[in-house]
């Protein structure tokens, strides 16, 4: 055995980064949370194990490891890379480890319109109004108040 397998090591620094959620307008910096002595090779993958290349102004791997995927227009989004799953790998000497997957998902920052969804009943009966939210925010979204003619209505 060589004096420096014995300190050979491969190990994860942050095995909890399980989903990472970016507006589109700032993109995102993902580490891959793997290190090691001697210095490891970081790999990106994609959920279904290909592994992932730089898409120049979208997508970059850095040499340290840390995925880059950049700010873009919302009508550049591309399910494969902006709403996706991915895992790094990490090796050397000592072994290959791979990463729990990582959730990668772009929320796209462009108007919306919140409405009420029309009804009809008949005078003295109940109505029940429904708040429609696009779903491509609905997740972020909280209706915390209703109003009729700006005027806060109090159940």
């Amino acid at each position: 055995v060589l004096s420096e397998e014995l300190h050979a090591s491969l190990y994860f620094v942050n095995a909890s980064l399980q989903e990472v959620v970016f507006a589109s307008t700032t993109g995102t910096l993902v580490p891959c949370p793997a290190a090691g002595i001697p210095p490891v090779t970081l790999r990106w993958y994609l959920a279904t194990g290909e592994e992932i290349y730089d898409v120049p102004g979208i997508r970059h791997v850095h040499p340290n490891g840390t995925l880059q995927i950049f700010p873009f227009p919302p009508s550049s989004f591309n399910n494969l890379i902006h709403g996706n799953t991915y895992y790094c790998t990490a090796e050397n000497p000592s072994g290959k480890i791979r990463s729990q997957d990582v959730h990668i998902k772009a929320v796209l920052r462009e108007p919306y319109t919140v409405r009420v969804e029309d009804q009809k009943a008949m005078r003295g009966n109940v109505a029940v109004f429904k708040c429609i939210i696009p779903s491509s925010v609905e997740a972020y979204i909280t209706v915390v108040s209703w109003e009729k003619d700006t005027v806060s209505l109090v159940s």
